[in-house]
């Protein structure tokens, strides 16, 4: 099933929409983590808001840019839990098979290839090979729903809150990914908490929105006493280095990314973080100056001079950006962590952008058949060969896994908050006598919803590099 492709990032989405990027970002996995764990343990938790010192940042060696060969082969780490929950195929009405109790053996001395689904360990001596690929598989409906309501999380967005903004369906909260080779555990925050009992686990991202009183805009600290974790929360739109003021031809005022500087916010806190969780890629639709190598070679929505010819357009930003940041990270002296990269998450406009009809109402369970947005997989690629120009210079003993949600996430046009976007009593939510759709939002993600596999995806793959590095 086919969308209409923006031609452009300017009519990918709405100004309202793109300053206020937060599903999209890290703050998704960001608020249901915190939410979880502070419904989970709300005693003995304590917020404090911090700030990191700022140093400048060193620029990143990226001048074999037309080498876009991929590096390595992704293989994933093992050892499924058990579980005798229910699962039914909604295709087959079939009960899932989900309990699996097995163990995989690792293999290693394996090469790692273009950035599906991996774990690369830190001298890529090894990686893990659990035989299951977890971004291979199909969406079943769970009659168990999911581990919260819009009424029990405490870090909710109301732009989030679908069933609180007066969404009327509620099955798009049912649906649960399941990996064709193995189960998906659910997430439970004891058992998180537990395997990250004493660490700090960082999410890094383009998302705008935070809870509030939880410490600065940029960053916030959640620390559970009970088991010494830390969950980190650092603002970062693009992950490079920005400034406003003049620039050649650019005016003050108007953003300016060096794509070959990482964003300094947070470098000099790298070694202190056992898990990095990166994301990134929406705010390229956000008005900005592209610089490389000390030179102006694009912008978006800014391009004053129609004689001077741009040397890149967005989607190529996004690739250099997301390679300075890797390259950054994997050469970082002393940072032993591993980082996840979560994919380019896709929105779902059908029948045109967000100004020109596009549309997501009436959309209440997953798709039957993919749903291709020409754009989305433009940016995909982009960020995947970007995280393979970054990585295959690795000095550290870090490790580096590619999270990729974008195709199963294809489906789930029934998760956006279509026009339930706020309280207003007054909005419209149904098409004008002329067919047209109300305005709305199919970019961002209702939570409850799709978004929560994030996280059961995330702490996988963190006991799989884990218990694999056992």
């Amino acid at each position: 099933m086919g969308l209409g492709s923006p031609k452009s990032m300017a009519s990918a989405y709405p100004k309202t929409l793109v300053p206020i990027a937060a599903s999209i970002g890290g703050l998704a996995l960001f608020l249901v983590f915190a939410s979880l764990l502070l419904v989970d343990q709300p005693i003995g938790s304590k917020v404090s808001g911090y700030f990191f010192n700022l140093d400048q940042a060193s620029k990143v060696d990226l001048s074999p840019f037309n080498n876009e060969t991929s590096i390595f082969e992704i293989k994933d780490r093992a050892n499924d839990t058990d579980t005798t929950r229910k699962i039914v195929d909604s295709a087959t009405n079939k009960t899932v098979d989900t309990n699996i109790n097995k163990t995989i053996e690792s293999d290693v001395n394996k090469t790692i290839d273009s950035g599906i689904n991996k774990t690369v360990d830190a001298g890529i001596k090894k990686s893990v090979d659990s035989g299951c690929d977890l971004y291979d598989g199909k969406w079943v409906y769970d009659s168990g729903g999911p581990l919260y309501t819009n009424n029990s999380c405490p870090v909710l967005t109301q732009m989030q809150n679908c069933q609180g903004n007066g969404r009327p369906d509620k099955e798009y909260e049912n649906w649960r990914w399941k990996p064709t080779k193995c189960n998906l555990p659910r997430f439970d925050p004891k058992k998180f908490l537990e395997l990250m009992r004493g660490k700090t686990l960082a999410f890094v991202g383009d998302s705008a929105e935070a809870p509030k009183n939880r410490g600065n805009k940029r960053m916030q600290r959640y620390y559970f006493r009970s088991t010494s974790v830390t969950i980190i929360r650092i603002w970062s739109s693009w992950l490079v280095h920005k400034t406003t003021e003049n620039f050649d031809f650019a005016p003050e005022g108007v953003d300016k990314l060096h794509l070959d500087i990482p964003d300094e916010t947070f470098l000099n806190d790298i070694p202190t973080f056992d898990i990095l969780v990166l994301s990134s890629g929406h705010w390229f639709a956000k008005k900005a100056v592209y610089i490389l190598n000390n030179e102006i070679v694009g912008g978006q929505l800014w391009w004053p001079d129609k004689s001077r010819l741009k040397k890149i357009e967005s989607p190529e930003a996004f690739k250099i950006s997301v390679a300075t940041i890797m390259s950054t990270l994997v050469s970082s002296p002393g940072y032993t962590g591993l980082t996840v990269v979560r994919s380019y998450s896709p929105d779902h406009y059908e029948g045109g952008a967000w100004n020109t009809g596009g549309s997501c109402t009436g959309k209440v369970k997953p798709a039957v058949d993919l749903v291709e947005n020409g754009f989305t997989n433009m940016m995909h690629d982009k960020q995947v060969l970007g995280f393979n120009l970054g990585v295959k210079n690795k000095t550290n003993k870090s490790r580096v896994v590619f999270m990729d949600i974008t195709k199963a996430f294809a489906y789930r046009y029934d998760g956006h908050p279509g026009p339930y976007r706020s309280l207003d009593p007054n909005k419209v939510v149904k098409r004008s006598a002329d067919g047209r759709p109300p305005p709305q939002d199919c970019l961002h993600w209702c939570m409850p919803g799709p978004v929560d596999t994030w996280n059961e995806l995330l702490a996988e793959v963190i006991r799989r590099d884990f218990e694999g590095g056992d």
